[in-house]
């Protein structure tokens, strides 16, 4: 079978078999890594540790991908600031949910349930969304990316700043805890609450072949946050076959032409922000403090860069191609490089001091040298993997992965094949 009959055959499937195959053959990989590196039961614990893993990454980026593509890829708007937008909802719910009285180092918080610090999370994310989009989208996009990456970094900023890592307002004291950052009740821990309550006898199950019980617990946080994915795939998806979605990828399109046709593009772009900041939040918060804990350094730049690089290996203006791009990244070139380093062998070569010694050792027909030094630096060099496959992915598959079955504006397919009456030259006059 050629290659090209392969993509067809993927085409040809539908989106949740493509993503639930995509998903089974990395959860096999990381099995089989195990397997080659551990025996036993240790390999069964290996493995539930890397698919544990592994799941929750994937999920935590497939979320902020999906909210990426709704800005992006659907309304093309250029959101640098993913950070931001994320600790902002990850700092509402720590805050909201801190306990009032959390003892001696510890700060306080409003002590409310965790669901509704999440839900206020994701309020105060599209709030701070729309306050931004208010004045930024009257600019062109490239200044509208770096007004938001520079409001991401003054949120990051203002959170790591130490007047307000403990103040009191009308007799309440709440603080985002500075730099030592801030602890509140860890969305794992209610995962694991469940787990070790009505699935005890899942735990023993797991614990007789070996897998120990924080491992299930991953395993089971890492699937509930693939069950927010599909719900935001779902909710994303009927928005984009709505007449709202129709105008996004109209002023995706073209904008003026849009605004020619009587549509407010302004209004659709700020709800359209607003939507996808409220996504990254949830994110903020389930990926980043699903320990119960998030300080500033949590809410770098470069998770930005790393959601923009799923979305283009996906395809920008597709649902499927983003949790596809999401699961690429986020197990494929970030997450089983470290592993290969971690867990494979050096050969009995200690790793050179750096890459001109080891790539001399070729002169002499040694590879082991160079492969030592590869897999001792993996952590680093799997960043120079993710420039060469976003290289060649935008030279060879600019459209990503699933970039060429996006949803077009127009709500009728404009290649439908032109009726015999017209190919034939329609009736002839008399």
């Amino acid at each position: 079978m050629s290659t090209a009959d392969l993509r067809a055959r993927l085409d040809d499937l539908p989106d949740a078999a493509l993503v639930a195959l995509f998903l089974v053959g990395i959860w096999l990989l990381l099995t089989l890594l195990a397997v080659s590196v551990r025996d036993g039961a240790a390999a069964a614990n290996l493995a539930a540790g890397f698919v544990g893993s592994v799941t929750v990454l994937v999920g935590a980026y497939a979320i902020l991908t999906l909210a990426l593509n709704l800005q992006w890829g659907y309304t093309g708007l250029f959101n640098i600031g993913v950070a931001g937008f994320m600790a902002v909802g990850a700092y509402t719910t720590a805050i909201l949910t801190a306990p009032a009285d959390p003892g001696a180092g510890g700060v306080p918080g409003f002590g409310l349930p965790l669901w509704l610090g999440l839900l206020g999370g994701m309020l105060m994310a599209a709030l701070v969304g729309g306050l931004a989009a208010l004045p930024a989208l009257r600019l062109r996009a490239d200044y509208l990316a770096i007004v938001t990456v520079a409001l991401s970094e003054i949120i990051r900023l203002f959170v790591n700043w130490g007047g307000v890592a403990e103040v009191r307002v009308l007799g309440k004291r709440f603080g985002t805890g500075g730099a030592t950052g801030i602890s509140f009740p860890a969305p794992d821990e209610v995962v694991a609450d469940l787990v070790t309550g009505i699935g005890a006898p899942l735990v023993d199950a797991a614990s007789a072949a070996g897998v120990s019980g924080p491992n299930v617990v991953n395993i089971v946080y890492g699937l509930v946050l693939l069950v927010v994915v599909v719900g935001s795939y779902w909710v994303l998806s009927r928005l984009a076959d709505s007449p709202f979605g129709r105008v996004l990828k109209a002023i995706r399109e073209d904008e003026t032409v849009t605004q020619s046709l009587g549509k407010d593009t302004r209004l659709f772009k700020i709800k359209a922000f607003m939507i996808g900041c409220a996504l990254m939040g949830l994110a903020g918060a389930l990926f980043r403090g699903s320990a119960g804990y998030i300080s500033p350094a949590q809410f770098r730049p470069a998770i930005t860069f790393y959601v923009f690089a799923a979305l283009i290996i996906g395809g920008a203006g597709s649902n499927t191609g983003s949790i596809l791009g999401a699961a690429t990244f986020a197990a494929l070139l970030f997450y089983l490089p470290a592993r290969l380093g971690e867990f494979f062998p050096t050969f009995g070569t200690s790793s050179p001091g750096n890459i001109v010694d080891a790539v001399a050792a070729l002169g002499s027909l040694d590879v082991t040298p160079l492969l030592a030094f590869v897999l001792a630096n993996v952590s680093t060099l799997r960043f120079v993997l993710i420039g060469v496959v976003l290289i060649w992915i935008i030279q060879n598959q600019p459209e990503g992965i699933l970039g060429h079955r996006n949803d077009p504006a127009a709500s009728v397919p404009l290649d439908r094949p032109s009726s015999p009456e017209h190919e034939s030259g329609g009736e002839a006059d008399e």
